[in-house]
């Protein structure tokens, strides 16, 4: 698309905290170095429909404390066809938009990498998704302030299942990935964490209670992941009921209370910084990559390597909460 003048940025997918502070620094990053922005509202769907607008320095104002995403997001499957993809690059030209920066989970970078190879887009991926799945960074947007929301209601979940003598099962969100359960589980001196990392290794029920988990301790939490491999946290309580009646189960999900509230520091920080090398990127002639960090420095990844390759769990943090839990 010959030299970048204007960029086009979108959030999509599920929102994540931290989104708004990544808006507001790819926008006045590109503004500083020259460079003409548009957003665009509700991610894919607003490329196909055109809706887009400019954007100035004062439209980021004042929004990198806010939760969610002023660009709002939406599901799009008409971008999912080759039609629907069409008419986006089409847009993108009538709007004259030349590069793309795409900030979402898996799903988005997906589209994102679709379009690059389809009409030869230039585009950069920032790792929006509160799941930290997405593979060669460290951590992604979001997923700081959603473990202290889990946290936070952890904490107050306490309370009362310490009074009341109580197992209780909280799940947490993270679809097919079990950092959010296995580092909340930690940070909440849970009990347990049941992940479907390891769903077909061991039966993490039967685990659990065999470690005699109810030797010194009145009431008991366990984290569990939300997964069609795990089976989610009201799976494990009907089982509770079923092969160990004698103990008092409770299951709470926090479900989307976890996508929402104002992003920590450290989210912040990392948005902003990501933001800023999404535009550095482009200048220096990168595209169709993700922008990671790993050991606090930021990284370039692939949209094939970031997309396709799982995020590994450290099983050293399953070691740490074992032995903690005790």
């Amino acid at each position: 698309m010959g030299t970048i003048k204007c960029i086009g940025i979108l959030t999509s997918g599920g929102d994540a905290p931290g989104m708004n502070a990544a808006i507001r620094a790819v926008t006045r990053s590109a503004i500083y170095n020259g460079l003409k922005v548009k957003g665009i509202y509700r991610g894919y769907k607003g490329l196909i429909t055109g809706e887009i607008k400019e954007f100035k320095t004062e439209n980021v104002s004042n929004i990198i404390q806010l939760g969610g995403t002023i660009l709002k997001t939406a599901r799009c499957q008409e971008f999912k066809t080759p039609e629907g993809r069409q008419i986006a690059y089409d847009t993108m030209k009538k709007e004259g938009i030349d590069a793309l920066i795409v900030i979402g989970g898996d799903g988005s970078l997906t589209g994102a990498r679709l379009l690059a190879q389809e009409f030869d887009v230039p585009c950069i991926g920032l790792p929006g998704t509160i799941d930290n799945d997405l593979y060669g960074t460290d951590t992604t947007i979001g997923y700081d302030t959603a473990l202290n929301t889990i946290l936070d209601a952890v904490d107050k979940i306490r309370d009362t299942a310490t009074s009341h003598e109580r197992l209780f099962f909280v799940e947490v969100m993270g679809r097919d990935a079990g950092f959010l359960a296995l580092n909340g589980a930690i940070a909440a001196g849970a009990e347990a964490a049941i992940i479907p990392e390891f769903n077909t290794e061991v039966d993490q029920l039967e685990e659990f209670i065999n470690n005699g988990f109810r030797k010194s301790k009145s009431s008991s939490i366990v984290l569990v992941a939300e997964s069609e491999i795990t089976g989610g946290a009201m799976h494990y309580a009907e089982r509770v009921k079923n092969e160990y009646p004698q103990y008092d189960v409770r299951v709470t999900i926090l479900g989307h209370l976890q996508r929402g509230g104002r992003p920590t520091a450290h989210d912040r920080i990392i948005a902003s910084r990501m933001g800023v090398a999404s535009i550095q990127a482009l200048m220096e002639g990168q595209r169709n990559v993700m922008i990671g960090i790993e050991h606090d420095e930021i990284v370039y990844v692939p949209f094939t390597k970031a997309i396709k390759n799982d995020k590994p769990i450290d099983r050293e943090l399953v070691n740490v909460l074992n032995e903690l839990s005790i």
